[in-house]
């Protein structure tokens, strides 16, 4: 960080890896947490999830939206090729099997660094 004239300048750069970096689960969310992700509010919340990764490079997301999907009975809440987000929901057990498979598949395939799959 750089300091001119009382302001700071921030810079900030991407390095390129091969590496999942966040792998989560939220069991359980609350409705307000669909709605504010723009995902289908229609789902029994009491036993649905949210998968939530992130992925370098991020056109990675687009192999683990494919991934996710044929895994499990989860669906796709969101894939974004350009920052390598992906947002996954259904149950539980749906969503953390198409996690498993994403980070087993990026790890033993595609040689990525994997971190571990959290939950709250």
């Amino acid at each position: 960080m750089e300091i001119l004239h009382d302001k700071a300048r921030i810079v900030q750069e991407l390095v390129p890896g091969k590496q999942i970096t966040l792998a989560h689960i939220i069991a359980n969310p609350d409705e307000v947490l669909y709605q504010k992700l723009g995902l289908d509010t229609s789902i029994d919340y009491t036993s649905s999830a949210i998968g939530i990764l992130t992925v370098s490079p991020a056109e990675t997301a687009i192999i683990c939206g494919d991934i996710a999907i044929k895994s499990s009975g989860a669906e796709l809440g969101f894939v974004d090729r350009f920052s390598g987000s992906l947002i996954i929901t259904g149950t539980v057990s749906s969503v953390e099997e198409s996690l498993r498979a994403i980070c087993a598949y990026c790890k033993e395939k595609l040689g990525y660094t994997v971190c571990e799959i959290t939950k709250t």
